[in-house]
């Protein structure tokens, strides 16, 4: 079997859980990992399951995440598939759930994609790599939210066994044929 993870983000901790899942499932299945941004025109078809993760940046995820589900939203209803967010929100144990998780669930409330498996993961702080104003606006908001403010540190929050979880759960989700408007139910 053949699956694609598609990923989306900024400072390459989206990509370092993606490639972590694909190497997770490689005894199961061939996995291939392309960029949210590269994807335009990645044929579906070809994959018999699909995920998607993408990152949190100042509240929002890219653009090319909305652009593509809405355009892929039917084919991606029809087959085994799942979804990931990174965001520093989800650096809280209680933020990590989709229901829980304000960017996720606003994201999934609005989406045409209801993908059969969902979950959040807290990402990355690198002060030392972000540019000034980012780093200043990311110190802010550390320190409104109780986080680590000291910028000559880089602090990484992702839960790895939570993400070999996620891989696992992935590799065993199969074809449900589903009624055709499956709508999030945020606290189910």
């Amino acid at each position: 079997m053949k699956a694609l993870i598609l990923y989306s983000g900024r400072d390459g901790q989206t990509l370092s859980i993606a490639s972590y899942i694909a190497s997770k499932l490689q005894d199961r299945l061939r996995c291939e990992v392309i960029d949210l941004l590269q994807a335009e025109n990645v044929d579906l078809s070809q994959y018999q399951q699909v995920m998607i993760g993408a990152s949190i940046h100042y509240g929002h995820f890219n653009s090319a995440l909305d652009k593509f589900v809405k355009h892929r939203a039917e084919q991606l209803n029809q087959m085994p598939s799942a979804f990931f967010a990174v965001n520093l929100t989800a650096r809280k144990p209680e933020k990590r759930l989709p229901q829980t998780n304000v960017y996720t669930r606003k994201f999934l409330l609005a989406s045409p994609w209801q993908p059969k498996q969902c979950m959040v993961f807290a990402g990355s702080l690198r002060y030392p790599r972000y540019r000034w104003f980012d780093r200043i606006m990311i110190q802010f908001i550390m320190c409104m939210t109780g986080g680590q403010t000291d910028t000559s540190k880089e602090v990484e929050y992702t839960d790895w066994q939570q993400v070999e979880r996620f891989a696992q759960e992935f590799s065993q989700i199969k074809y449900e044929k589903r009624p055709k408007f499956v709508t999030f139910t945020p606290f189910a």
